[in-house]
């Protein structure tokens, strides 16, 4: 199904054409007087050199050849030369009724169906989720879920942090507080036990106070690192306690992510990727890509085009040991013989730019993907308090994420109750919370990702939490009083499956069908930039116009009822769209607030 614009730019070329001009002068853009007019050409402008005349005769040629249109209910130039646009009510009416219909809305499938990987979470292992990994695995979820929608196979990878010196210093820990467990045992032979030797709640002191521990004891941090190393290479008792670790961990990261509606497909991590290793660094060596620099091993990534320094991309530092760079080019190697993508999405911080430059220039220069093989890296902006600063606790400390989730559930559930008294009914216990949840996701998710996510922004609780303006709350609040309304119509009239769109009847329900017609477009948008700010900025927009159509339009208490009819599908229509889109950027909307 078209795009809205791209119909309406179809009509004014054939009417340029008609006059006699080019009929790519037609193109037709939102007004940016919405005062004046809905839609707006600045063609005629364009054309006056070319055509060595007037703009404003040129235009008001163009505006005659439209007189008869069947799109335009009104056409009229303006000096010096714009073409001021207004649409029919049937012409629009006619496309809402088109997007009913069809699957997805009338969103056009993909010439190419690609086959994508979304990379995003990041999560280390041991260690408990903060506030830092909020938004990759916000954005990263919005993302996989947009691009699944445009009509393509996404597979979504938490690649974890699971290999690296935190595994070697939660070991030694544990050896200095429980020496005699039979993993130390370098002549145990048996099996060994099924349980880990620690909790989560354990597992998340052990690495912070071996961490700590190993920036002020050099002994203990080379002990640590020996243990990477037997780890690594395969000790028998390492191997196993790293089985529990990873156990143990990744049952509470899928917790913790649950609570987010934040899901993966692949749950690997570095240690996927190790035995790859030796082998791909055999190929850059064969190849010439890489050479020893001051012992270590580099893959030279600067082009000649580089306006700044771009360093070597560093394979194996000169103790021949493997670093991100070297998992992360594996892990790549591994993702084309495996699932072949066509794309591969990289969510994380975004002074990461200038590695992941290099990681994607390393992989091109040396074949590890193909040369049409798209490489992304969406870095996202920190997350910061009222002061600017990067999110911390009271204390001054990270906040933990399941930490921040409670403290929104707390107040999304104090305001859900005041609501109620507000409005003199009495509201159950248990749906209250499951309530405050639901809506509580949705101010932080929306409060997220209705910024670019490479910019920074500060995390108003008081603001997100909030019923009014650009918000979660407000947007679920309009859903649920959509759902009312189409309740008490379902209850009062009847069926809701046999109902057609009508002309508006009015200027805001015509702006509300206008907002409801960008859909098409948004979403292809959304998809290019891989953008969920995009989704948001076009909710909003829907919810002011169904609520200003809402204020002016007594509803349910209209007595002409083929005029309710079709208003009740125009809601059941806004409901349907609001709830893709919202499920687009990760949440959902309870049946009362």
């Amino acid at each position: 199904m078209q795009k809205i614009l791209d119909l309406i730019s179809e009509e004014m070329r054939k009417a340029f054409e008609a006059a006699g001009y080019d009929g790519d002068l037609g193109k037709v853009t939102l007004s940016n007087r919405p005062d004046l007019c809905e839609y707006q050409c600045n063609g005629a402008m364009a054309g006056a050199k070319k055509y060595h005349k007037a703009p404003l005769a040129i235009a008001q040629e163009v505006a005659g050849q439209l007189a008869e249109s069947g799109v335009f209910a009104e056409v009229s130039a303006a000096a010096p030369g714009f073409l001021n646009l207004k649409v029919k009510a049937s012409f629009v009416r006619d496309y809402l009724r088109q997007m009913q219909e069809s699957d997805k809305f009338g969103l056009e499938p993909p010439e190419k169906r690609k086959k994508i990987i979304v990379d995003y979470g990041g999560a280390n292992v041991a260690k408990p989720l903060h506030v830092g990994h909020l938004r990759p695995a916000i954005i990263g979820e919005s993302v996989k879920r947009i691009c699944r929608f445009a009509g393509h196979d996404v597979i979504g990878d938490i690649h974890m942090g699971d290999w690296g010196l935190q595994m070697g210093l939660v070991i030694t820990e544990l050896r200095r507080r429980q020496p005699d467990l039979v993993y130390f045992d370098e002549n145990y032979a048996g099996e060994y036990p099924a349980e880990a030797p620690f909790t989560i709640a354990e597992l998340e002191e052990i690495y912070p106070t071996a961490s700590a521990k190993s920036k002020e004891d050099a002994a203990y941090k080379a002990e640590a690192m020996e243990a990477t190393h037997k780890l690594q290479s395969g000790e028998r008792g390492h191997r196993a306690l790293w089985n529990h670790i990873m156990r143990v961990s990744v049952e509470d990261l899928k917790k913790n992510y649950d609570s987010l509606d934040v899901s993966f497909d692949l749950w690997k991590g570095e240690s996927d990727v190790q035995e790859l290793i030796p082998e791909m660094v055999d190929m850059l060596k064969k190849g010439g890509y890489a050479y020893e620099s001051d012992g270590a091993l580099v893959v030279d990534v600067k082009e000649e085009t580089d306006t700044k320094e771009v360093p070597p991309c560093m394979i194996l530092k000169s103790d021949g040991a493997a670093l991100y760079n070297t998992t992360d080019l594996a892990t790549i190697m591994d993702r084309m013989a495996k699932y072949h993508p066509d794309k591969m999405i990289y969510v994380t911080d975004k002074r990461q730019d200038l590695y992941f430059e290099q990681i994607f220039r390393c992989a091109k220069k040396t074949g590890l993907v193909n040369e049409d093989t798209e490489l992304v890296h969406i870095g996202n902006g920190t997350m910061n308090g009222r002061d600017g600063k990067p999110f911390k606790t009271r204390e001054g400390g990270v906040m933990r994420l399941e930490h921040l989730i409670r403290e929104i559930d707390e107040e999304m559930l104090r305001k859900i109750r005041e609501n109620a008294g507000t409005k003199g009914y009495e509201i159950d216990a248990a749906e209250a919370e499951e309530t405050a949840k639901v809506v509580g996701l949705a101010a932080v998710k929306y409060g997220d990702l209705s910024n670019q996510a490479a910019k920074d922004y500060i995390f108003d609780v008081d603001r997100f939490t909030s019923f009014e303006g650009d918000t979660g709350p407000y947007i679920l609040y309009t859903i649920v009083r959509i759902k009312s309304i189409l309740s008490k119509y379902a209850e009062q009239d009847g069926d809701l499956t046999e109902l057609v769109i009508k002309e508006a009847a009015n200027d805001s329900e015509k702006s509300l069908m206008l907002e409801l017609a960008k859909f098409n477009a948004m979403a292809e948008t959304a998809y290019e930039e891989a953008a969920p700010h995009r989704v948001c900025a076009y909710i909003y927009d829907i919810a002011n116009a169904f609520n200003h159509f809402y204020h002016e339009t007594k509803i349910l208490t209209e007595e002409d009822a083929e005029r309710k009819k079709g208003w009740i599908a125009l809601l059941k229509l806004t409901k349907d769209i609001l709830e893709v889109c919202i499920d687009l950027l990760g949440f959902s909307a309870p049946e009362r607030m």
